[in-house]
């Protein structure tokens, strides 16, 4: 009796590529014929709305892959829709594998099911091989000399970058010639479901500005390395062009991470006038890989704070001033626009990020729980790691977080980093008439001069929720429970 031979699967996650690829290098390096499949997993589809960014963007970037392969002479994507650890088993049984290549995903929740999935393959004779790809360091491996984990950001990166060595940057994808001689082309993979088919409608993407492709985010990172000399002053300022737009490709995996790092690196080896720049985003990178290695080794993080003194915080429970919030009403311009964007297309820039975080938390005095729960849903570019820690440093209950006494001012941070109010306006185009000081504090004009300007506080928009001044010292008392004396704003 004749066994068909064996194969090996690489199972894509947060890899959406063939370039730069892991797993997929170590299959290709078992000699096997190798394919690759796709699960929409319905653990993490069921609940989501039907024009969700990120399934749109999971599908486009899927039908890519399986586009290419296709163009290559290969079978195709293998799609799956279903749960995981039932579907890969599936697969792996249907095409003969005995083996499936993923890289590999440090999520409480990835783990579980990645545990989950292993025990099915071994269940049918096959194994799960996990490899790292998301991350430069996987985490778990940059300790300090005590073996301990890092919980403040400098050492960490400090040590970080005395680990990080010119291999830790290559390509870790197959050969060329390799990976084509190693794919399988028979029998060729069904067509991807359209996202009908998977229960959704999906979201225009192309009128922002996104292509979720391998192709889109090369053309962002060769547009970046133009830019990437300038990062240092301009990445401040949502008004200008002054970041990547690369951290959707980089969560997904449409761009590894050893390339965008090559960027940084290179630039700072070969590009004096620039290599500062390049400094600072490469620590944007570090600060990504910092996060993930506190989720893996403080999990409790997910949920509750990480200082657990700040778990002892009354929070305030408005909804109505939490639906402001959320719906860009507060009557603060600088924080209703970053709201509106969001919103809008499903991106908040960095530096607005930590101002709505810290304005939901220091002036509204609302759970930073409710805020990160909110950005989960509507970010395209949502990664745990990095979204719990950011709403923890806000919170000031994170590791290596904001002290509390120091509370953004909206309206400071308006004038300092929208001096123009151009982001202002392009996202709260009712105030588009005032001038380039009134718009950022609308309330603080005379009535005459909102009337030149064809607005009505209260109708064309609306009056502050609540007073900076007043808000701050509320949330010093309320964050008298850490027992720190109060600098000054």
């Amino acid at each position: 009796m004749s066994y068909p031979k064996p194969v090996a699967l690489v199972w894509l996650r947060r890899d959406l590529r063939l370039a730069d690829h892991a797993a997929l290098a170590a299959a290709v390096r078992t000699g096997k014929p190798v394919y690759l499949a796709f699960v929409f997993d319905t653990e993490i589809l069921d609940g989501l709305p039907a024009d969700d960014r990120r399934v749109s963007f999971i599908h486009g970037a899927v039908s890519d892959v399986d586009q290419r392969l296709r163009a290559g002479g290969a079978a195709g994507l293998f799609v799956g829709h279903g749960r995981a650890e039932a579907e890969i088993p599936r697969l792996a049984a249907l095409l003969h594998a005995d083996e499936v290549f993923a890289g590999r995903d440090y999520e409480p929740r990835a783990l579980a099911r990645d545990n989950a999935v292993a025990a099915a393959l071994q269940d049918q004779d096959a194994d799960l091989t996990l490899v790292l790809d998301q991350s430069l360091h996987a985490p778990g491996s940059v300790l300090t000399g005590a073996d301990k984990p890092y919980t403040v950001f400098t050492p960490f990166k400090r040590r970080f970058l005395a680990e990080l060595t010119d291999q830790s940057l290559l390509d870790a994808g197959p050969d060329p010639d390799a990976l084509h001689q190693a794919l399988a082309s028979q029998p060729p993979a069904p067509a991807v479901p359209e996202l009908s088919e998977l229960g959704f409608t999906g979201a225009d993407l192309a009128s922002l500005g996104i292509v979720p492709s391998e192709t889109g985010a090369t053309d962002l990172l060769t547009d970046f390395a133009e830019r990437i000399g300038a990062y240092d002053t301009q990445r401040d300022f949502p008004g200008v062009k002054g970041v990547s737009y690369l951290s959707v490709h980089l969560r997904f995996g449409t761009l590894s991470i050893r390339a965008a790092a090559r960027l940084a690196w290179a630039t700072m080896a070969g590009q004096p006038d620039a290599s500062h720049g390049a400094q600072i985003w490469l620590s944007e990178l570090i600060w990504r890989e910092f996060y993930m290695q506190i989720l893996h080794h403080f999990p409790h993080v997910d949920g509750a704070a990480f200082k657990p003194a700040y778990d002892q915080i009354r929070w305030v429970d408005d909804d109505d001033l939490f639906a402001a919030w959320c719906e860009g009403r507060t009557g603060y311009p600088l924080i209703d626009a970053a709201m509106a964007q969001i919103n809008q297309t499903g991106y908040m820039h960095n530096r607005l990020r930590m101002v709505v975080a810290s304005f939901l938390t220091k002036d509204l005095g609302i759970d930073w729980r409710r805020g990160e729960a909110y950005f989960a849903r509507q970010l395209i570019d949502f990664d745990l790691a990095a979204n719990n820690g950011g709403w923890q440093w806000a919170a000031s209950s994170g590791c290596d977080a904001q002290p509390y006494f120091r509370i953004f001012n909206p309206i400071t941070q308006s004038t300092r980093f929208d001096p123009r109010g151009k982001f202002i306006r392009r996202y709260l185009p009712q105030l588009a008439a005032l001038t380039d000081k009134q718009i950022h504090a609308p309330w603080l004009s005379s009535v005459d001069t909102l009337d030149q300007a064809g607005i009505v506080l209260g109708r064309d928009y609306p009056r502050p929720v609540v007073d900076h001044a007043e808000a701050r010292r509320d949330t010093l008392l309320r964050y008298d429970v850490v027992k720190r004396k109060p600098d000054t704003d």
